[in-house]
């Protein structure tokens, strides 16, 4: 990619061009989510992008899959805590098909009634069915406990009663608040080129300048001692995650927060999945994560371990994070992290989907830097050193959340076992 454009009407555009391709991914991102939303209205965005592949103001359901997905093509969309993304894969030669739906559901949708209701009703139950997995609902309550009273603490997809509470008008004001080019980005990957892409979406999104959309509440962190929760349920595994406040996504520190997760949890060969999993056989699933958004992050563990396990796991999990403070890793465990990073990433980018969900995220999230080379370049310049500096920095006894569910009615030996050395 050579550069991004801004159009006289504020849309950014952005084009990376795969011409050994048969493909183009093209993505409609906008500066929308869970972040933009209050106690009152969470789950809006969620049910609005539900609503776009309902229909527009010219197109009914049946039309807009039908278009697609008689060309051979496949189309999407999701919502996450700062963006909304809607996107279609085609072959090249549709391209221009694809920015024009794309641009008329996010420009022109029919938000009828009757669907708004039916929709609300399936929102609700797909939130009733995440509570029903505890592996999934333990991360809701982490996000509660480590943002309590902030929208970053709220679920993407709202509650029943605010779900409920959602009308047609309330739908409405948001998109329009929220869905015009001065805060969108379109962004094509495959074989397109900038030009073209530029062209597509200028004939197909309107001239006017529109509104400035409000941006979202800085993250306000004032945690000062170790929290913990236990939501008592009857399960037939203990699920923890074990959440730690951490870095934003364009921290100077960001490479090498990514490689001393590689090492801790983020694959098979990973620390705690040795260890935790094949050594002690505490528990079948294990791994970490890290969440990067624009002023704040965490790092996550989690695991689902046999209830009388719970304990001596979080043990060996918190001996494993107090480790990585002191103890330098070797010389060949951090080179084989680079070499699954490195590898990762170019796989990744080896699809026109995922290289447009990629370089989309960083575009609209305006990160600079990020050209895959240079990327690289940094993370080579990790050092063993650095992901102990890191590391203390982030595994303390005050940065530490615990959330588990558990039909355990004492939970004392929980309690005493989250403690980082």
């Amino acid at each position: 990619m050579k550069k991004v454009e801004k159009l006289d009407n504020g849309l950014l555009v952005a084009a990376m061009p795969m011409n050994h391709m048969e493909s183009v991914s093209i993505g409609i991102w906008i500066r929308a989510g869970g972040r933009y939303e209050n106690e009152l209205n969470s789950g809006i965005s969620h049910l609005l992008e539900h609503l776009l592949f309902k229909g527009t103001i010219k197109r009914d359901m049946k039309k807009i899959k039908e278009a697609i997905e008689g060309r051979g093509g496949s189309f999407n969309g999701f919502t996450s805590e700062e963006f909304t993304c809607y996107l279609v894969k085609l072959l090249s030669k549709d391209a221009d098909l694809g920015v024009d739906i794309l641009s008329d559901m996010v420009l022109n949708p029919r938000l009828d009634e009757k669907e708004i209701e039916k929709e609300k009703s399936v929102i609700i139950e797909e939130i009733n069915m995440y509570k029903d997995m505890p592996s999934h609902y333990v991360h809701e309550i982490l996000a509660e406990m480590m943002w309590l009273g902030q929208p970053l603490g709220l679920p993407l997809a709202g509650t029943a009663k605010t779900v409920r509470a959602i009308t047609r008008d309330d739908l409405l004001s948001h998109k329009n608040t929220f869905y015009n080019p001065r805060n969108m980005l379109a962004i094509g990957v495959g074989r397109t080129g900038e030009g073209e892409m530029a062209s597509m979406a200028r004939r197909h999104f309107p001239s006017g300048s529109g509104t400035e959309a409000p941006g979202f509440e800085p993250i306000k962190l004032a945690q000062k001692a170790p929290a913990v929760r236990v939501h008592t349920k009857e399960t037939e595994q203990t699920h923890m995650a074990l959440g730690f406040h951490s870095l934003d996504r364009s921290h100077p520190d960001r490479g090498i927060l990514n490689i001393m997760n590689i090492i801790l949890g983020a694959n098979m060969s990973s620390r705690l999945f040795h260890i935790v999993r094949d050594e002690m056989a505490l528990c079948y699933e294990i791994s970490s994560s890290v969440r990067k958004y624009a002023d704040c992050g965490a790092l996550v563990v989690s695991a689902g371990v046999d209830h009388n396990k719970a304990a001596k796991s979080l043990e060996v999990i918190s001996k494993e994070l107090a480790r990585i403070k002191t103890e330098p890793v070797s010389a060949d465990e951090l080179s084989r992290a680079k070499e699954y990073y490195r590898g990762q990433l170019l796989f990744a980018l080896e699809d026109t989907m995922s290289h447009m969900l990629w370089l989309g995220e960083k575009v609209i999230a305006g990160e600079k830097n990020f050209e895959v080379k240079q990327i690289l370049e940094r993370m080579e310049k990790v050092r063993a050193e650095d992901i102990m500096r890191v590391a203390a920095g982030i595994f303390t006894n005050n940065n530490l959340n615990l959330s588990v569910i558990s039909p355990l009615k004492d939970d004392s030996s929980i309690r005493e076992a989250a403690q980082i050395g």
